[in-house]
């Protein structure tokens, strides 16, 4: 059977090495949707009370989502049309990107990046690759669809723009000095697209690992189809779509994937460079760190190793001996 499952079709069943044990299926499909979470409108005529509205949003859910937020309508539509339009292309060329190597900047790969070790595969496809700079990185990018570059490139832009503009909120709103977070804290962007194809029985299967993200800043354009879920409160709860927002959590953030109907989900993600050391703002603490600095490789390095995909667990390991 092939790899990629955006090859498959006409699935009538899921496969074994799909199927999850009982005790981690998604068991039921229906669950209740998250009606209250913020949404902040990045155009309000007061920008202290959006930055302090950011502020609350990141401190007591870990998300919220933006509208009036610079990322135009149509480019939107276009991206994800684009994405829907990749993997539908022939097989015999998205081999050609096919990788589990972390460090391949373009790559497509299905499940995780451990697949051949993996006991049970997700029910998905991911096609990645990094963005910034722009000319660097474009060169490995796809030729097809045609306009792939063209609408991505541009994609990649004003989404590093709103980046930009949502961290020098968070910076005024901590009391950071302007522009904390440019430069090598923030010198990673990926875009990262999960596929899913239509699922004949998605309450054996799942969509995504549970997990937190070990990341700066994630922006997700959400598909159409339902199914992505965020832990609150020790509860999983629905994300609503609501067409031509985008959901930003920060770091630390818990989210899932159940697979119902084929759907894309479109992520942008932030991060340090390899070579950044990562420790606490001196502005914002007055005593001895509870964290060790630490290499953004060390970090991932423990996410994916000891704490299997949570952020959390993973910076516990870097807590100070003393």
């Amino acid at each position: 059977m092939d790899i990629l499952i955006s090859n498959w079709s006409n699935v009538e069943f899921v496969p074994k090495t799909y199927i999850f044990p009982p005790e981690s299926r998604p068991g039921k499909l229906e669950f209740p949707v998250c009606t209250d979470i913020p949404l902040i409108d990045l155009a309000h005529n007061n920008p202290d009370e959006t930055i302090q509205q950011v502020i609350r949003a990141c401190h007591e859910f870990g998300f919220f989502q933006v509208i009036n937020h610079g990322v135009s309508e149509n480019l939107m539509d276009d991206t994800m049309n684009i994405y829907k339009e990749f993997f539908k292309l022939p097989g015999e060329y998205k081999a050609k990107f096919y990788s589990n190597d972390i460090n391949k900047s373009c790559k497509i790969f299905s499940s995780t990046l451990s697949y051949d070790t993996d006991e049970v595969h997700y029910w998905r496809d991911t096609f990645t690759h990094r963005c910034h700079p722009l000319v660097e990185h474009i060169p490995s990018w796809p030729d097809k669809p045609t306009n792939y570059r063209e609408v991505v490139s541009e994609y990649s832009i004003e989404t590093r723009k709103l980046f930009n503009k949502i961290l020098d909120m968070i910076c005024k709103g901590l009391g950071l000095e302007k522009c904390y977070f440019e430069g090598e804290l923030s010198k990673t962007h990926l875009i990262s697209v999960n596929h899913h194809i239509p699922c004949p029985h998605p309450s054996l299967t799942l969509g995504m690992p549970v997990h937190s993200d070990p990341n700066l800043i994630t922006m997700l354009q959400q598909g159409e189809v339902p199914g992505f879920q965020i832990l609150k409160d020790g509860q999983w709860i629905g994300v609503k779509h609501i067409p031509h927002t985008l959901i930003v959590h920060d770091s630390g953030s818990s989210g899932g994937y159940t697979p119902k109907r084929g759907s894309n989900h479109n992520w942008c993600i932030f991060g340090p460079s390899p070579e950044f050391l990562i420790k606490p703002a001196t502005t914002l603490i007055h005593t001895e760190p509870v964290f060790r600095a630490f290499g953004y490789p060390e970090f991932l390095e423990a996410f994916v190793g000891l704490a299997k995909f949570d952020a959390q667990l993973a910076l516990n390991h870097f807590r100070s001996k003393s």
